[in-house]
């Protein structure tokens, strides 16, 4: 049979045998003060190699948990960023998203979502929803009756990412409605563009002489063609530029297909 092994709490002394001895040969304690070793082998949960395995096991579970929680939630955050994306959409068509579901609106005042070419042909009549900045999309709807062209606008701001979009009557010339955000702008300065008292500055403004787009944001109080320019913010000149530089820029992209 295997020998045991005890060892005295008082002074260490290992004794080998069947069971304790009754009095310590180095210290003399008595049997109580033994207590069995036992042989078989674990982690030392003091060690560094025991807290590093902790570590990297618990890193490991959690970066799976994350990984799972953000695949299950992917679908939603994609419907969400699209929801967001028609209530602007609405929003530039002056259509109050609260006054019922969003998606519901987006379906009966949105006719086509078509895609143009740089020479203002139609190349599909669905489809512009899901595409980016690369493809020029011209949403079509109607309100109250009426034909609404909405242009999607990007740019940059003075912190960063600027967007927007453009809602033109059926002459394709006279702006009805906008909607502007950003991602960073200041607080009460360039952060204003996602107000309604600057978008409604736009309205009824002319895009463009059938040449050139001359719709534009001017310096604050500086304002000299008023059937194309609106005041800027005051304190936000950057943004303001960038709002016009913006509308430019993406517009011009649109004006062939305007002017037919």
């Amino acid at each position: 049979m295997a020998t045991k092994k005890f060892r005295c709490k008082v002074c260490g002394y290992v004794h080998e045998g069947d069971k304790a001895p009754d009095v310590c040969p180095v210290c003399g304690a008595p049997a109580s003060e033994f207590e069995e070793i036992s042989d078989k082998k674990g982690f030392d949960t003091n060690s560094n190699n025991y807290t590093l395995i902790y570590a990297t096991v618990l890193v490991i579970i959690v970066a799976l948990v994350l990984a799972l929680t953000s695949s299950l939630l992917k679908s939603f955050q994609e419907e969400n960023v699209r929801l967001d994306k028609k209530k602007q959409i609405l929003s530039s068509l002056k259509i109050d998203a609260k006054a019922g579901d969003p998606a519901t609106l987006y379906e009966q005042y949105i006719k086509n979502d078509m895609i143009i070419d740089a020479e203002g042909n139609v190349i599909a009549e669905n489809g512009g929803f899901d595409k980016g900045s690369e493809a020029l999309v011209v949403y079509v709807a109607e309100v109250d009756g009426q034909t609404k062209y909405v242009i999607p606008v990007y740019g940059a701001g003075l912190w960063g990412a600027i967007w927007g979009y453009v809602s033109l009557n059926d002459d394709k010339n006279t702006v009805y409605g906008t909607y502007f955000s950003h991602a960073s702008e200041t607080p009460g300065l360039g952060a204003e563009i996602a107000t309604s008292d600057f978008q409604q500055k736009f309205e009824s403004k002319k895009v463009s002489d059938g040449n050139e787009v001359k719709l534009s944001v001017v310096k604050n109080g500086k304002v000299q063609n008023p059937e194309y320019e609106v005041d800027g913010i005051s304190g936000g000149t950057i943004t303001s530029t960038g709002v016009s530089n913006m509308l430019h820029g993406v517009l011009g992209q649109y004006t062939k297909f305007l002017n037919k």
